[in-house]
């Protein structure tokens, strides 16, 4: 290798790698096309090897740069610490938090939770990462993560908050067409909308007595793809209940038929724990997710009674 190779060659290299071709780099990273060009073949002289095949159909990785694939995210994710733990004073409720939900609770559950943490603590700066892949915690990818899979790793520290219920629902359209199903063996005789290839939202569905993918009518693993397919009136689909009981554009449909729970953690690091901005968020998140569960349990309760 000829001389050092700098951070910002590396950034670029990765952003090409995960992005697939220069141009989603260049406007994933706010650079221009010549540039991320110019930084990664630099880079590939510097190292001394091929990183990229380049072809009519874009760029297509090496196995050197498969090899180097983890490296440079490691680099990435400690990059991004490193900014975070230098944004705000470590004794102070302020810089930058960074945490990772799943996609369904990400839009439709925790945005009016952040809203009353900022009111509570306006120096906070969020940052929010939806996935419903877990974040890399013990590598301190993101602060605090809600996840809805028992955490196992001793360095983290969780809280069980929840466990919300599952439930069908509908657009009243839907229903005037296709009529209410009175049981589930009824419900298979409706548009059901379901997931694609994630596994293990198939066997969910499968629990849930919703068949298999060739059965759906509608398929996204988007789980909020899923709720705007049932809001348009493509189906059935299933959701967790507070979601899908606030939203004026959907009916319950089968009430009293007992579905999954989906378990909820809020989980950050041993390490992160004692910072008083990540502690602030871990335990504003743990209280409004308690509260939602309270309200999910009598909400259940004043059902089942009133059935």
């Amino acid at each position: 290798m000829s001389k050092p190779v700098s951070w910002e060659d590396q950034r670029i290299f990765l952003a090409v790698l995960e992005e697939g071709s220069l141009s989603g780099a260049a406007r994933r990273l706010g650079l221009s096309h010549p540039t991320v060009r110019a930084r990664l073949e630099g880079l590939e002289r510097d190292l001394g090897t091929v990183l990229f095949t380049r072809s009519v159909n874009g760029l297509t990785p090496t196995s050197a740069a498969e090899a180097l694939r983890a490296p440079a995210r490691a680099m990435a994710m400690a990059s991004q610490l490193f900014i975070r733990q230098a944004s705000g004073p470590a004794e102070e409720v302020a810089g930058s938090v960074r945490i990772s939900v799943p996609d369904m609770m990400g839009m439709e559950v925790v945005p009016p939770m952040l809203a009353r943490l900022r009111r509570k603590a306006p120096a906070l700066r969020i940052e929010l990462e939806l996935s419903n892949r877990p974040a890399d915690l013990l590598s301190q990818e993101v602060d605090v993560a809600v996840r809805t899979v028992e955490p196992r790793q001793a360095a983290l520290v969780a809280r069980k908050v929840a466990e919300i219920s599952l439930g069908f629902f509908a657009s009243p359209d839907y229903l005037a067409r296709r009529g209410m199903p009175r049981n589930a063996e009824e419900l298979k005789q409706h548009d059901t909308i379901g997931p694609d290839r994630s596994a293990g939202d198939l066997a969910l569905a499968a629990g849930l007595g919703m068949g298999e993918s060739a059965d759906f009518s509608l398929v996204t693993d988007s789980h909020p793809a899923q709720l705007a397919a049932a809001r348009a009136g493509c189906g059935i689909a299933a959701t967790q209940v507070p979601v899908g009981d606030r939203d004026p554009g959907l009916v319950r449909v089968l009430p009293g038929l007992e579905l999954a729970r989906l378990p909820t953690w809020i989980v950050t690091h041993e390490n992160l724990a004692k910072l008083p901005r990540v502690r602030a968020v871990f335990d504003h998140l743990v209280a409004e997710y308690r509260q939602l569960g309270r309200s999910v349990r009598a909400g259940g309760a004043s059902s089942d009674q009133a059935g």
